[in-house]
């Protein structure tokens, strides 16, 4: 509808924008002059929650899955939660539900350090790698917003995670709440594909049993076998007119990219051995391609053709240091065939594919309109 100040209803209470909302939005330029009080995202829902049994689900990977596995799980046993997931739920139709209950989950995101605009009772921290390099210029310094998180938690809460990760094992030693070891729970009949998904599971029915103490084993197998999973996560979208099946993931770094990538690989083994895999790769940020570009040009190893469409600015400026032609190039280093692209050639190349390929389109940019765009035609 356009940014413009009349947006701003007269009898606006509160304005809540997000990290893409820059503080010269003229929105936000007229909530700042009429004195409206302005709140990020994040830090309304640390207010939204408060008073609330409060469940945050952080960590670099699988945080949106796993805080929706935990709400199916908390829901089919009958909690009736209140949860805020990062993409829509399929089971729920909704990023939100709505629940009767003290209960509050959340999928917390550290950029910017908003993990520390909560206070839950539980702390979920899935993983730990350095990401959102805009903003933490290292691992040392993303593991000291975990740590404070960490220490947030008081004696009668719990962290759950996997203690032997080797970036979150030394933040634990400033833990106040118990630490419960979620790689300890077995693994479970799922709907969605690959290792990491097990360990989103994990985490998920490790956090339900602290929550839920008197919780039966089949509750929890149940609702996570009927779990649909989320929004652009190994997302199944259909065939295009060729016959090649399309998939589409938010996996936007390094590590996602290839564990997603080894799964849909080795799904694709068990039908088709000789199947091939193209790839569509939306960069997000100039910041994370180029900080992570090694980790990037070794990520596509399962995938036998990748197309890189240009880098998706969101919040950020072209410096000239990056572009998807330097990533293409690193990626062809490694042996696999990878060009540049933009979005429209990108599909009109994958149009050709045959009913012997997979088409996975990845990022946490628009690529997915090139799958919806596959499939529709």
């Amino acid at each position: 509808i356009g940014q413009q100040a009349e947006n701003v209803p007269a009898d606006a209470d509160v304005v809540v924008y997000s990290d893409s909302v820059p503080v010269e939005n003229p929105e936000r330029v007229c909530a700042e002059g009429r004195g409206i009080p302005s709140f990020s995202y994040f830090a309304m829902l640390g207010k939204v929650s408060e008073g609330k049994r409060t469940v945050a689900v952080a960590g670099t990977h699988g945080k949106t899955t796993t805080t929706g596995m935990l709400e199916k799980i908390l829901a089919d046993a009958g909690a009736s939660p209140t949860a805020v997931v990062g993409s829509l739920v399929k089971d729920f139709g909704s990023n939100y539900l709505s629940g009767t209950s003290d209960l509050f989950v959340v999928e917390a995101c550290e950029y910017k350090d908003h993990l520390l605009e909560l206070s839950p009772q539980i702390l979920v921290i899935t993983n730990l790698e350095w990401d959102h390099t805009d903003w933490f210029p290292s691992l040392e310094a993303l593991q000291e917003t975990f740590r404070k998180a960490i220490e947030k938690i008081s004696e009668d809460g719990a962290i759950v995670t996997n203690p032997t990760n080797a970036h979150i094992a030394p933040l634990l030693v400033h833990a106040r709440a118990q630490i419960i070891d979620y790689t300890k729970e077995t693994s479970h009949n799922l709907r969605l594909p690959g290792e990491f998904n097990q360990n989103n599971a994990r985490a998920a029915a490790a956090a339900a049993r602290i929550i839920l103490p008197q919780i039966s084993d089949s509750v929890i197998s149940n609702a996570l076998a009927l779990f649909n999973g989320t929004w652009r996560r190994f997302e199944y979208k259909g065939k295009t007119a060729n016959g090649a099946e399309v998939y589409d993931d938010y996996a936007h770094h390094p590590t996602a990219i290839k564990e997603t990538l080894k799964a849909l690989r080795a799904n694709l083994h068990k039908a088709t051995p000789c199947g091939k895999v193209h790839v569509a790769f939306h960069p997000h940020l100039y910041s994370r391609t180029r900080d992570l570009l090694d980790e990037f040009a070794v990520a596509f190893s399962d995938a036998d053709k990748v197309f890189i469409a240009p880098i998706y600015a969101a919040r950020e400026t072209d410096d000239g240091s990056i572009s998807s032609e330097v990533l293409a190039e690193r990626i062809r280093v490694t042996g696999i065939d990878a060009s540049a692209l933009s979005l429209a050639e990108i599909e009109s190349e994958l149009a050709f594919a045959d009913s012997n390929t997979t088409i996975m389109t990845m990022g946490a940019g628009d690529i997915y309109k090139v799958a919806d765009n596959l499939v529709r035609h």
